[in-house]
């Protein structure tokens, strides 16, 4: 049983910021084993398809160029959770954000590795 819930989304206007949050809850990722997983973070907009925005692994964070040097990923494995902070935000960043974790045998940009995923939460920028 693995459920995977993210908060946070809103909207804002051009160059705000937002912190998202992933809780995993659940017997996969209970008794320390959240800090195995890989975790990551994709979006998907009203006509585009689900992309990588960043990950975390062991070995350190992934992002994808369209948010290189605005995002930050981090995570608490204390607390299960995993976090997205967003800055300087753009309109074309306006989709809805999913929280995913992958074993860590896993690629971290890569869609198909990841097993669980959270239903999402929208983020909209305005000009």
């Amino acid at each position: 049983q693995a459920q995977l819930v993210e908060s946070g989304g809103g909207t804002v206007q051009r160059g705000g910021s937002l912190r998202l949050s992933c809780e995993a809850s659940g017997d996969t990722f209970s008794g320390g084993k959240f800090g195995s997983y890989i975790m990551g973070w994709f979006r998907q907009g009203p006509v585009e398809d689900r992309e990588f925005v960043a990950g975390m692994t062991w070995g350190g964070r992934a992002y994808g160029d369209t948010v290189k040097d605005r995002f930050i990923i981090s995570r608490d494995n204390t607390k299960n959770t995993l976090y997205l902070q967003m800055d300087n935000l753009k309109p074309e960043d306006t989709a809805v954000y999913y929280c995913a974790a992958a074993s860590p045998e896993g690629i971290v940009n890569s869609i198909s590795s990841y097993e669980y995923w959270g239903r999402g939460t929208q983020v909209t920028v305005t000009e």
